[in-house]
């Protein structure tokens, strides 16, 4: 295989490591906002097991996410060293104020949402839960403005092989930005909330903490009654600006090689992209089009007239593209079937509707890993849109070298992460918010002695 592939496969691996434990630090963070709150209005024992138990996993997360990030900052010196020089000038001051503004506020008030539970008062420990949630979010947004950039890029002109930025603005508000930072947190949302329903659901499986399950699991449902069908709205916004701005990829999502008014739907199709044809197609017609153009007979741009060379590979585009949204639709009608148990008071009855919730709680990050894929691999073979490609940074060394690093961090990750992560995130998920202090039965908690 070539650098090129491999450093491409290997930046996959530890991309795809990295964003799952930042977009749960995310939800997490701002789920115990919400519970700390509901604490702090009603002083109920449930709110304040939640937010032990929950801030449990949150710690946890949190540092595998700084040591995923660490590796990948390693790997850009390594295997992207054109693409550090490159884009420098833009990306390396986005990335510096991300650590600035957002990195530092996130980590100092984490230790104190942590540990400072019988060291200050409940509004003072809000505030830091707060300010978490804040700081997580904020380090999103950068991180989402520097990739929509490459996506988008504005802002600047490319001169001499450097950019040289004319309006920090434009380059932080480029025209895909908001959009896909948007979809980015609620997709976050809406996968954190699918592992509390799952966390719920397991508990009153066996019948412990029944409390604790069906308040998480009612809330579980009700903000996703909320979030999945927003879900769908600031998807087809990002649908849109693709069809914009970037229409190889919008014709690679719908497996349209023939530019076309009124271009059909494809549900599924065998993509072939030697032959540039699809066969055992499923079409609905009129639809791809109605979806990305908001009109019936609206134009889409086909890959005919894209070389060869400027091509993504089209298949893993169009089903990636296809799982995401199919795992959407799932989670959707799985909320509403609960929403329909709650409302005829069966929810906590429902045994094979629970087995249901634990079995999907990885949907909503495999959704998110999909869409993930969908936009990178569509992006190809551009690192920054219509200007760089990407076999133009790819460092120059040799196969063997980046092989090399490939399967030591295969190996690492699957002892840290695999093994490591995932033994203590289910150790605590079997255990359960059981609290050890002494007052953790006391419904009515001391305002600086909660435990």
């Amino acid at each position: 295989m070539s650098v090129l592939l491999l450093s491409r496969l290997q930046f996959a691996l530890t991309i795809s490591f990295h964003i799952i434990f930042p977009a749960f630090s995310i939800g997490l963070a701002t789920y115990l906002v919400v519970i700390e709150g509901l604490w702090l209005k009603t002083n109920k024992k449930v709110y304040y097991r939640t937010a032990r138990y929950f801030s449990k996993i949150l710690a946890l997360t949190f540092g595998m996410g700084v040591i995923s990030g660490l590796a990948m900052a390693f790997q850009m010196g390594t295997n992207w060293a054109g693409f550090s020089k490159t884009v420098g000038p833009v990306l390396g001051v986005l990335f510096t104020l991300e650590s600035l503004t957002a990195f530092f506020v996130e980590a100092t008030f984490l230790g104190l949402m942590l540990f400072g539970w019988h060291l200050v008062s409940k509004r003072l420990h809000f505030f830091s839960t707060i300010m978490v949630c804040f700081g997580v979010t904020l380090s999103a947004f950068w991180i989402m403005a520097a990739n929509s950039w490459m996506h988008t890029p504005a802002g600047v002109v490319y001169e001499s092989g450097q950019f040289i930025v004319v309006n920090w603005f434009h380059v932080i508000f480029n025209p895909s930005t908001l959009s896909r930072f948007t979809h980015m947190i609620i997709a976050s949302y809406i996968a954190t909330l699918m592992v509390i329903a799952m966390i719920a659901a397991f508990n009153l499986l066996r019948k412990r903490f029944q409390s604790f399950a069906l308040e998480n699991l009612k809330l579980a449902l009700f903000f996703l009654a909320i979030l999945a069908p927003l879900q769908i709205i600031i998807g087809d916004l990002v649908g849109l600006k693709i069809h914009r701005y970037q229409p190889v990829k919008t014709a690679a999502i719908e497996g349209l090689w023939e530019t076309k008014k009124g271009a059909p739907l494809v549900l599924f199709a065998n993509i072939s992209q030697q032959e540039r044809t699809n066969t055992y197609s499923f079409e609905i017609p009129k639809l791809a089009s109605l979806i990305n153009t908001h009109h019936l007979n609206g134009e889409l741009k086909g890959l005919d007239a894209v070389p060869d060379n400027e091509l993504p590979r089209v298949a893993v585009v169009f089903y990636s593209f296809r799982v995401m949204a199919g795992l959407g639709f799932l989670i959707v009608m799985l909320t509403f079937l609960g929403l329909y148990y709650w409302k005829t008071n069966s929810l906590t009855s429902k045994y094979w509707y629970h087995r249901l919730l634990v079995i999907s709680a990885p949907s909503g990050f495999i959704a998110l890993l999909t869409g993930w894929f969908t936009s990178e691999v569509g992006r190809q073979p551009w690192v920054v849109y219509g200007l760089i490609k990407t076999q133009d940074v790819v460092s120059q060394v040799s196969p063997k070298q980046v092989l090399n690093g490939f399967i030591v961090i295969i190996i690492t990750y699957g002892l840290i992460f695999g093994v490591g992560y995932l033994s203590f995130f289910f150790k605590i998920i079997k255990k359960g918010p059981v609290m050890k202090s002494r007052l953790a039965n006391k419904t009515a908690l001391p305002e600086r002695h909660h435990d």
